[in-house]
């Protein structure tokens, strides 16, 4: 399994209140959720009225993939336009070993 991560954080130029930065990030998000099936959230900068920081999460089986959701979701809040984006971030995280968890053990499999 790959997980795939990344924090965007947008510049919201004619906000006037944390009213009008919530509705777009509430937009984003909700958009990001319903065309890509993503994690969506806001990580930082709640209290400041003109940053938004978003984080994104994807997984999948392949690293191709994961990268490229990603990418398409970078691209997709660009292109919304409700925000100037000013720093990407992103990581990709192959959990195929996952030594640091245990296997669990089902009584179902036989």
């Amino acid at each position: 399994m790959v997980v795939g991560a990344m924090t965007m954080t947008l510049h919201l130029g004619q906000g006037e209140s944390l009213k009008a930065k919530r509705k777009v990030v509430r937009s984003i998000g909700d958009r990001v959720r319903a065309r890509f099936n993503a994690a969506a959230a806001e990580v930082g900068g709640q209290d400041l009225w003109q940053r938004i920081e978003l984080g994104f999460a994807v997984c999948g089986n392949e690293t191709a993939h994961v990268d490229s959701q990603l990418d398409s979701i970078r691209r997709f809040v660009e292109r919304l336009a409700l925000a100037e984006v000013v720093d990407v971030r992103r990581e990709l995280i192959n959990l195929k070993e996952m030594t640091w968890a245990p296997a669990a053990q089902s009584d179902w499999a036989t």
